[in-house]
C-alpha cells in the first residue's frame, strides 16, 4: 500500500508538518509513505497543462493508495492547497481515492473549520474522506525525539484515522514498535 502526505503549512517546523511525519511513524510495516514536499511551488489553477509540481504529485497520486491531509487551526485554507487541490480536482486526481484528513487546534473550533473547509473542497472532487480533529494545548510538548507524539490520547486519535486508510487493524502499545493485529472478521 502506498500513502502520499500533504501538510497545508509552509514552515517546516509546524505542528502539522511534524504532525504528518508522526501519521508516517503509525502506519504498519508493508506501507510506503511520503511527503510531498512541492506546496509552496503550486501556482493557481489554469486551463492547460499542469505545471511540473502538480504534474509530480499527479503521478505519484496515480500510485498511490491514499492521500493524507494535515491542515493548520485557520478556518481558510492556505491559498498553495487551495491551488493544489484546483489542479487536483480537474485532473480528476481525487476521483475515488480515500483521503485522510487531520487539523490541529488549540480550540476544537479551530480544527473543526480547518476540516470542514477541507471536508467540501475534497467531497466536491469525488474523494473518501475520512478524518479526525486533534485538539491540543500549546502550553506542553507534544513529541518525542523521535517525532513521535508523546500523550497516548494523541496517538489513539491518529491511530483511528490510519486504521480507516490501512487495510488492517493496527494496535499500538503504550511504549514500543507498532503491533499489527488481523482484522476482525464479520459475520
Amino acid at each position: 500500500m502506498r500513502i502520499i502526505g500533504i501538510a497545508a503549512s509552509l514552515h517546516a517546523g509546524s505542528f502539522v508538518n511534524r504532525l504528518l511525519k508522526a501519521v508516517g511513524g503509525e502506519l504498519p510495516p508493508g506501507v510506503h509513505f511520503g511527503c510531498w514536499p512541492d506546496l509552496a511551488e503550486v501556482p493557481p489553477y489554469t486551463p492547460g497543462p499542469p505545471p511540473e509540481p502538480v504534474a509530480g504529485l499527479l503521478r505519484s497520486l496515480d500510485e498511490a493508495d491514499a492521500l493524507v491531509l494535515t491542515a493548520p487551526e485557520h478556518s481558510l485554507l492556505p491559498a498553495e492547497l487551495t491551488h493544489t487541490l484546483g489542479w487536483l480536482s480537474a485532473f480528476g486526481a481525487l476521483a475515488g481515492k480515500h483521503v485522510a484528513v487531520m487539523s490541529a487546534s488549540a480550540r476544537a473550533c479551530g480544527a473543526m473549520w480547518a476540516q470542514a473547509e477541507l471536508y467540501k473542497e475534497l467531497s466536491a472532487a469525488g474523494a473518501v474522506v475520512m478524518g479526525g480533529e486533534l485538539v491540543i494545548s500549546p502550553s506542553c510538548p507534544h513529541f518525542d525525539e523521535k517525532g513521535r507524539l508523546i500523550a497516548r490520547y494523541l496517538r489513539d486519535q491518529v491511530l483511528d484515522v490510519v486504521r480507516q486508510l490501512c487495510p488492517v487493524s493496527v494496535g499500538q502499545p503504550a511504549f514500543g514498535e507498532p503491533v499489527l493485529r488481523e482484522p476482525a472478521l464479520s459475520a
